[in-house]
Formats: C-alpha cells, structure tokens, sequence
C-alpha cells in the first residue's frame, strides 16, 4: 500500500470520526432542547387535608395549560411533578428527596403544611433548588434558607390580626387551643404574644395531636373557664369534631378559627351547626375568569385561598426560571429576589423579602351561616 492510499485512508476515517461526533452531539442538543421542565409540586393529596390539596392542584393544572399555551418555559414545555406529602413532614421529606434527587426538578411549588414544609426545606436548600411554598405560614419558615421562599405571610400577621379582631369586639378573656405541630405552635405563641400586649387575657392555653378527634376533655375545661372566645387553630377534621363537641356541651362562646378553616369540608358537613363561627384568612384578588376556570375543573364552586396562591406560585417559579434565562439553581433563586409579580389572583403585588418572605400582608375575616363562609362586611 503505498504512501497516498494511506493518507487517503486516515483521512477518510478521520471525517468519519469528526461526523459521528458531530452527530451524536447533535442529537444530544435536540434532546436536550426538547426535554420538558420539570417544576415539583408538594401538597396532601390524602388525609385530613386532602380535599384542599386537591383543590390547589387543580389550580396548579389551570396555570400549567395557560404557560405552556403561551409558549412554555425558555422555549420549552413546563411539567409538574405532582408528589403527596400528606401534610406530614416525614412525607414532605420523602416528596422532597424524590423530586430533588430523581426527577431532578428545577424548583418546587409546596409544601402546603407548615410541618411538611419545614421538613421539605433542607432537602431543598442543600441541593440548592429554590422551594415556594404556597400556605405554609409558620414564623419558623423565614429562617429556612436563601433557597427558601413563599407566597403567604408569616402567620405573625395573621395571629396580631386575630388578636386585634378580638379585642376590638370586646372579647377580652380568650381561651386558646391550637393544634400541637410548627403551624398551630407559631399561631399559638404569636397570638398569646399580641393579645396580652393589647391588653387582653388568655384564660386557657391548651392544645391537641394533630390526629385527635376527641377534644371533649380540652373543651369541658374551656367551659369552666367561661371565656368570651375561643381562638380555635385545626386541621378540617379535628376542627369538625371539635365544633360538634363545643356545641354538644353547650359552649356559647364566640369561635375565631384560622386559615384551615376554609376548607368548604368542614362547614359543609356542620351544617347549621357551624352558624356564627368566624376565622382569619388571607385575602385574595380572584378573578371571575379564574373562578369559572375552577369551577369546570372541579364541577363545582368551590376555591380554597390556598389554591389562589399555588395558580400564583406555579407562574412566579416559571416567570424566576424565564428571567434566569438557563435552569442554573443559582439564577432561578436570585431571579426570585427579583420578583414583581402582579396581576395574579392571590395578592395584587408579591415581592420578597431577605428572607423569601411576601414583602405585604392582607388578611379579612369570614363567618359561617347555614354551611357557607363568607367575607364579613366591617
């Protein structure tokens, strides 16, 4: 074989090298490019609070079709993860870790709870994926990370406006029982704070599992305390049970529950029993397009302000990752530092704070007659 076939040769396999490269790359890129992102979404989806899980997914579905109508994420189609947490912080734990190490997600839309939130957050943080939680509210999530983020105030605005509420009404001695887990300990101590501050007195001070479905003992001692409201902090179930217990022994003070209670299951199945009770919640800026949106998707009328807040969420997590321009950890949590997000059905504005927090507050009040809540006029 002589010197030019050689050289022939070794340049025939030397493109044949560089094209095969060059493809391979090539359909690297193409998969990559077509490759959907992946945002996780934590919630109960079973348990005592899974009929508002439900409802915030729903609204999370409703934003999803709407992003990827326009166009999706960085040119891209946007996916969620959906992933149960059970309201629990051993399920959010397991939630976290999966979508973090398995799914490999860009961020997270969750917890809902409090407790799974708490327990998804240093999952979140050491890996470096941004988390929005959607209505986790205790105080304790503020120092969670740089990584760490909600669309909900701290529950310290809601426990003052409690407090405040109460003692403009004239309700000056207070028994307060709140469920025992990082939501109802942050409410409780916060409003035991502030309604001393302004004067009031606590007359009780007591609390329950979070499972407990029997608060008969909590409530005859609340009874011999005669108070003038009870600040009541539960879950859907336990807050039922209670409700009907409270009613059985003849307790005739006013109930002022928080948050939770707008689960429409629990006034749903109180019926008129549940007449007169009040509870603290945060505001929203629903729209009619939104509400009916909801209403197909659920075949009845039916939005818990948490589901305001994840519709909300899904979009500001996509609006961080759009700004970041790349799904680099890094830029997607430093975009939301840079948040302005308006125009949403939940606050009119959110921003963040140092601490991943909304930088406003709004809070209104709600009273039950015949099953229905609705917003008391002040």
């Amino acid at each position: 074989m002589n010197k030019t076939i050689k050289t022939i040769i070794w340049i025939v396999v030397i493109i044949l090298v560089v094209w095969l490269v060059a493809s391979l790359s090539m359909k690297k890129f193409s998969r990559e490019s077509s490759e959907a992102i992946k945002i996780g979404f934590t919630a109960p989806l079973t348990g005592d609070m899974a009929n508002t899980g439900e409802n915030a997914k729903a609204a999370v579905e409703i934003a999803l079709d709407e992003i990827n109508q326009a166009g999706g994420v960085l040119g891209k189609k946007l996916e969620v993860v959906y992933e149960d947490d059970a309201c629990s912080g051993a399920a959010g734990a397991n939630a976290a870790s999966k979508l973090v190490n398995t799914d490999k997600v860009s961020a997270i839309l969750g917890g809902m709870c409090s407790s799974s939130t708490l327990a998804e957050a240093p999952i979140a943080q050491a890996a470096g994926v941004t988390e929005l939680a959607f209505c986790s509210t205790s105080p304790s999530i503020t120092q969670s990370g740089d990584y760490i983020f909600r669309d909900v105030p701290s529950d310290f605005f809601q426990a003052n406006y409690a407090a405040e509420y109460l003692m403009k009404n004239g309700k000056k001695n207070v028994a307060l029982l709140t469920t025992k887990d990082d939501w109802g300990d942050g409410l409780n101590k916060a409003f035991e704070n502030a309604f001393t501050k302004a004067g009031g007195t606590i007359v009780l001070n007591d609390s329950f599992d979070p499972q407990a479905k029997d608060l008969k003992a909590q409530f005859v001692k609340i009874k011999v305390k005669n108070p003038d409201a009870v600040y009541f902090v539960g879950y859907t179930d336990n807050s039922i049970a209670g409700l009907k217990q409270a009613h059985d022994l003849g307790i005739k003070a006013q109930f002022l529950g928080a948050d939770s209670w707008d689960d429409t299951k629990t006034w749903q199945e109180l019926g008129t029993l549940g007449d007169g009770a009040m509870y603290t919640v945060i505001g929203t800026n629903s729209s009619d397009a939104f509400k009916a949106k909801m209403k197909a998707k659920l075949g009845k009328d039916d939005i818990v302000y948490c589901s305001n807040y994840a519709y909300d969420g899904l979009k500001i997590l996509a609006n961080a990752i759009n700004l970041a321009g790349s799904t680099d950890r890094v830029a997607i949590k430093d975009a939301m530092y840079q948040t302005n997000y308006t125009g949403g059905v939940s606050a009119r504005e959110i921003k963040f704070d140092a601490n991943g927090d909304p930088t406003s507050a709004m809070y209104i009040v709600k009273v039950v007659k015949d099953g229905k809540a609705t917003e008391l006029t002040q």
